[in-house]
């Protein structure tokens, strides 16, 4: 059975969206501050996280989110909130959200949205390991290594580097990796495709070896690490 966690201080909304996921045949736990949800998520293998982003008690859902990520928890979340401006959706984003759903929803939608979360969290970490010339990466235990080292990448950064290393000297665009990586379609007003490259490319490259990631300007990306080093 698919376990979410539901994230929500409102009892009438939590009850609302629990109906729809039970709908769905998932099971659900609950927790409606930060606190509560943390301890819940820490000790639970749980399957996603429904999480709103306006809570009590000092601590809202991208603080509880940055909290989650520095624990090290990679489950897949999906953002709540009313808050539906451009800026909120990327900070929400770049926060190691995985999906986000602005309030007011449609019923149908939210499951949707929670069902292909679930779907990409499970073949992310059900996936082979990948041999990418220079790239390696264990999906199943969150880890990646170039020329051989062990980079500390987040979940986000591991899922966009998997879907650039599958795909060795093909270019990619920005709508291909938005609708695969981060699961809907592609906002040509958000630069958070670009801000995430550039932390990758941080990560994962060095100034005396070749790029990783190659940028076609007016196309997109393309992976380059196919080959590994000579020694």
């Amino acid at each position: 059975m698919t376990h979410i966690l539901v994230v929500e201080d409102d009892p009438g909304s939590a009850d609302a969206i629990a109906a729809i996921l039970h709908d769905e045949g998932m099971d659900v736990a609950h927790a409606d501050n930060a606190a509560q949800a943390f301890l819940l998520a820490r000790d639970t293998d749980f399957d996603g996280i429904v999480l709103d982003r306006m809570l009590p008690g000092g601590i809202d859902g991208i603080g509880l989110l940055d909290m989650l990520r520095a624990h090290g928890a990679t489950t897949p979340v999906l953002i709540l909130s009313a808050l539906s401006a451009l800026e909120d959706r990327v900070r929400g984003l770049r926060a190691g959200g995985d999906d986000y759903l602005a309030k007011p929803f449609e019923p149908i939608e939210l499951a949707a949205r929670v069902n292909a979360l679930v779907r990409r969290g499970r073949a992310q970490g059900n996936s082979a390991t990948l041999d990418a010339g220079r790239v390696r990466i264990d999906s199943a235990a969150r880890r990646a290594w170039v020329d051989g080292v062990e980079i500390e990448l987040q979940p986000r950064e591991l899922q966009l580097l998997d879907y650039l290393a599958r795909r060795p000297d093909r270019p990619v665009t920005r709508a291909m990796i938005f609708e695969e990586v981060w699961g809907y379609r592609y906002d040509a007003r958000t630069n958070v495709i670009d801000v995430h490259i550039t932390r990758l490319r941080r990560k994962i490259e060095r100034a005396d070896t070749p790029p990783l990631i190659e940028t076609l300007r007016g196309i997109g990306y393309v992976y380059r690490g196919a080959q590994a080093l000579e020694s």
